[in-house]
């Protein structure tokens, strides 16, 4: 089977996160059982236009909001004559429209989670609103018909609520490389951890804020903050009770989630939430906002949903 996956963004553009590494380890499979596989995303500073790896054709073209014109180009001049068996679109709030423009060949959808209020967090608010309540709004009902995969049962009913017709949960999952798990070393202090992007919609400085109230009962408390963005700096300077480590090696990143006592995760909304998957796997228990996608994987891995506030 032949089959071409738009995403705005793969794994190598430095603000990719969980919903890209589910995406490429589907696609590397996909290629391992004898598919022919190709993602078209935006452009990398560094990487080539084009590239295989991993069993996988990656087509690179357009910034993050000239991505889209890009792949309706790419898809006139090389893919409408390629002979695909099947097109997907990875929608990241904003859907390609596949199913205007791809005529001939099944289209399906992979939407991993809705924005709604991550707008009020990543925009200024005329844009916000603009986006929350019109633009959104209208891309979910240009979509009502199109068969649409997600990866939680949460987010499933938040798709259904909004209009969707047809829509499918493709459960999430981790390697079970039991290699890669390291060897806990008991940290001198009692230690929580954050992993995700320093970004408004995860809500880092409340995990910082949270540790700074129980500091009231347990002093020595430190939270270790793994992951880069722009809230990254101002968390590193709250005080020594903070350790802002920025992007690190995922080896790196196993030990320093294996070492503590528990991860902390504060997002606004998730399709799943990788993050509690790889942390249940290394031993360390999740407290997780009692949001979409977060209810489901933290039930899922045993751990505990709280409120959304600090």
């Amino acid at each position: 089977m032949k089959i071409a996956l738009f995403n705005w963004r793969d794994l190598a553009h430095p603000a990719s996160g969980g919903a890209e590494v589910f995406t490429e380890q589907v696609l590397q499979r996909w290629a391992q059982w004898g598919h022919d596989v190709t993602l078209f995303s935006s452009a990398v500073d560094g990487r080539p236009a084009e590239e295989h790896a991993d069993g996988v054709r990656y087509v690179r073209g357009g910034s993050r909001f000239g991505v889209y014109r890009e792949a309706r180009r790419w898809w006139r001049e090389v893919g409408a004559d390629a002979g695909f068996d099947l097109v997907i679109d990875e929608v990241n709030t904003r859907p390609f429209g596949c199913h205007r423009w791809v005529t001939g060949v099944p289209v399906v959808a992979l939407m991993h989670q809705l924005a709604r209020e991550v707008w009020f967090f990543e925009m200024p608010l005329p844009a916000a609103l603009l986006g929350r309540y019109v633009l959104e709004p209208r891309w979910l009902r240009s979509m009502r018909h199109v068969p649409v995969m997600t990866i939680s049962d949460s987010s499933r009913a938040s798709l259904v609520d909004n209009g969707l017709q047809r829509v499918s949960v493709v459960p999430v999952g981790i390697a079970p490389d039991a290699d890669q798990i390291p060897t806990q070393v008991a940290p001198s202090n009692p230690t929580v951890v954050f992993v995700g992007r320093m970004a408004a919609n995860k809500r880092p400085h409340h995990a910082v804020r949270a540790v700074e109230i129980a500091r009231q009962f347990i002093p020595n408390l430190e939270i270790h903050l793994v992951g880069d963005g722009p809230l990254r700096a101002g968390l590193a300077r709250r005080g020594d009770h903070v350790v802002a480590h920025g992007f690190v090696s995922a080896a790196e990143k196993r030990r320093i989630v294996a070492n503590a006592h528990a991860q902390l995760v504060t997002s606004v909304r998730e399709g799943w939430g990788l993050v509690v998957d790889e942390a249940a796997r290394l031993g360390t228990p999740s407290f997780a906002y009692d949001v979409a996608g977060l209810c489901d994987s933290v039930a899922a891995a045993d751990g505990h949903v709280v409120q959304p506030r600090p």
